[in-house]
């Protein structure tokens, strides 16, 4: 048990030294860890964890060489991951036959294998160690501190890499001091609203009353987001100390964890996180002899996007149904059992022991005037590094892209990117040197949000990009205010008419007198921001709108209605392949043999086709297209 500041600064320092002699060499002993994100978890990271280990022991390394995991590295398209210190050699791709030879070679021999390090697909270079790759290099970690480099399920690991400094010195600070400390840091709420933390807080310490309450908000429903889980799973102290800087300042006593049911390991670790954290008395009564009473709790959503919205949130904690209230009273006003309650997500709070640690004017001096600070996102979509990464505010679209994401698969071009899921919207090339930061966004029509980013190529319908995020909205809206619960029906069945070739321009009219009715009069911001995907790709894609209504063609050929596959009768060697594997029997043989083939081409019956595109992934000569 940790009972005062001298005690727990003795910990830290022997915890600090632990983890340097791990991680330098000065331990006698060589360190293997290994991703143990979920991302890298579904590819067997476990399973090669205990290999290594077993192998480990059975060369009678046990007294060389220690193996562990650590929480998720980002770069995910290039997982498993495994490194090995002090040397830092980073090997990517590690599959379970892989293990022998790093063990072997490396482990025994001292040797790296470079089959296994990363390639520099410009330079074709291979690469040792991992600050040395293009996908780090503009990369600076503040929310995501610690994640890839400790145990996530050791407190010792956390403590060494700078757990608790920052709740040490806000319990000897006035609580005001606290806030004023935030608020000096610029740092805005990083769950899509960019609401100001440090005004949040003051509202909520100026709000009377004995009882308060904390909330994270780990409710991380966006397509392709996983900003969230990954920081869960790489640090969960970090997200526990934030908690209790939180409670400190406003005079809370518990927080609560809001977290979805599908992330298992983020809630596993975070569990074991608290469960640690009491044993040594860090949380619970009197912390530190401060006099500060708090303890954290978690409970798990079903998965309903609503849920994001904080006092949707705060009615599924409750046990009620999850759907928002009319505001104000604000939740800091009257929020969780009509308490006063702060509501942050999990990269705010992650970012909360930074500040307190490294000082407000540390974290300041990174981001843009009125967007301090860094910002996690998921990048996915049609970019070569898939993966997670944390950014200062300011960086270009363009550098996120092309410098860390590694540009578009198969050089084809730019189209556009999505940021902000559902809510957000869809910016395109011109918009590629414009700085990422939430006012800057916002005004060009996109939105931060919780940090999705998804990249989109010319083979994008932005038409059925539109249609996909209206059918999601669909499908989370929780019905109980008319313009979300029926406004948005209305506009995925123009949508769905449109990319079916049915759409008229009138349609078009009334996509655009829907989206603003929708946005003006919905209770909750799920309602307010709904239309967004539409807005956008309307405003800079409106030729696709255009050809899909009057030319009755999909450009990017994608929506089956608008476009058939065909066969080039003069390419086609007839070897019938593609007959072979189409399950609709649409492709039969001709008369006709091209000069130089030896066997009558091929040909579909477009009337029978179903547009699987079975044919075109078999076809080894090009033969068969899209029109």
């Amino acid at each position: 048990m940790i009972k005062n500041y001298e005690e727990l600064y003795a910990k830290l320092e022997s915890c600090t030294t632990a983890l340097a002699w791990k991680l330098d060499g000065r331990s006698g002993k060589r360190a293997v860890v290994l991703c143990g994100g979920t991302g890298c978890l579904s590819s067997d990271s476990a399973a090669i964890r205990e290999k290594f280990q077993k192998m480990v022991e059975e060369k009678g390394l046990s007294d060389k060489v220690t193996v562990n995991q650590v929480g998720c590295f980002g770069f995910c398209s290039q997982g498993p991951f495994v490194k090995i210190y002090p040397e830092d050699t980073l090997y990517r791709l590690v599959k379970m036959e892989d293990v022998e030879e790093i063990v072997e070679k490396d482990l025994i021999g001292g040797e790296v294998v470079e089959r296994l390090l990363f390639v520099d697909p410009a330079t074709k270079e291979k690469i040792i160690k991992q600050d040395e790759i293009n996908f780090y290099k503009k990369q600076r970690r503040v929310a995501l501190n610690g994640c890839g480099v400790i145990n996530p399920e050791d407190i010792n690991e956390a403590m060494g890499y700078g757990a608790f400094k920052g709740l040490a010195r806000a319990l000897q600070m006035d609580r005001q001091e606290v806030i004023n400390e935030i608020l000096a840091s610029g740092l805005r709420g990083r769950g899509g609203g960019g609401f100001p933390t440090g005004r949040k807080w003051q509202f909520a310490y100026n709000s009377p009353g004995e009882v308060k309450y904390v909330v994270c908000n780990g409710d991380e429903g966006d397509p392709g987001a996983f900003m969230d889980r990954s920081i869960f799973e790489g640090n969960p102290l970090a997200v526990i100390e934030g908690m209790m800087i939180a409670g400190y300042a406003i005079g809370a006593q518990n927080g609560y964890f809001y977290v979805r049911a599908e992330y298992p390991v983020a809630v596993n670790r975070l569990q074991i996180a608290i469960n640690q954290a009491r044993e040594l008395g860090l949380l619970g009564e009197n912390i530190l002899g401060s006099g500060f009473n708090f303890d954290l709790h978690i409970r798990l959503g079903a998965g309903a996007f609503v849920c994001g919205e904080e006092t949707a949130l705060l009615n599924s904690i409750e046990g009620k149904r999850g759907t928002p209230r009319p505001r104000p009273p604000f939740p800091a006003v009257k929020g969780l059992w009509a308490k006063p309650t702060i509501v942050n997500n999990v990269e705010t709070m992650a970012c909360v022991p930074y500040i307190l640690r490294e000082g407000a004017a540390k974290f300041a001096e990174c981001g843009t005037e009125r967007s301090k600070g860094t910002k996690v996102f998921a990048l996915g979509g049609k970019v070569n590094n898939v993966g997670l990464v944390e950014i200062p505010m300011g960086t270009t679209i363009r550098e996120l892209v092309y410098d860390i994401g590694g540009g578009i698969p198969g050089n084809k071009k730019f189209k556009a990117i999505q940021t902000g899921g559902p809510s957000g919207g869809c910016l395109t090339a011109e918009y590629l040197d414009e700085p990422i930061d939430f006012d800057s966004l916002t005004a060009k029509g996109s939105m931060m949000g919780s940090g999705g980013a998804i990249v989109m190529d010319e083979d994008n319908c932005m038409v059925d990009v539109a249609k996909f995020y209206m059918e999601f909205i669909c499908d989370e809206s929780c019905g109980k205010c008319t313009p979300c619960r029926v406004g948005t029906k209305r506009m995925l069945e123009i949508l769905t008419k449109i990319t079916e070739g049915k759409g008229t321009l009138e349609d078009i009219d009334k996509l655009e007198e829907l989206s603003a009715l929708i946005k003006s009069s919905s209770l909750c911001a799920l309602g307010q921001t709904a239309s967004n995907p539409v807005v956008s790709t309307m405003k800079h894609f409106r030729d696709e709108y255009i050809a899909h209504v009057v030319d009755k063609k999909c450009p990017a050929k994608v929506c089956k209605n608008l476009m058939q596959y065909v066969i080039d009768k003069e390419k086609c060697i007839g070897c019938g392949m593609c007959a072979r594997q189409c399950p609709a029997n649409a492709i039969t043989k001709t008369d006709y043999t091209a000069p130089g083939k030896k066997l009558p081409a091929m040909a579909i019956d477009t009337d029978k086709c179903v547009k699987c595109g079975a044919c075109i992934a078999t076809c080894k000569f090009g033969a068969i297209s899209k029109q």
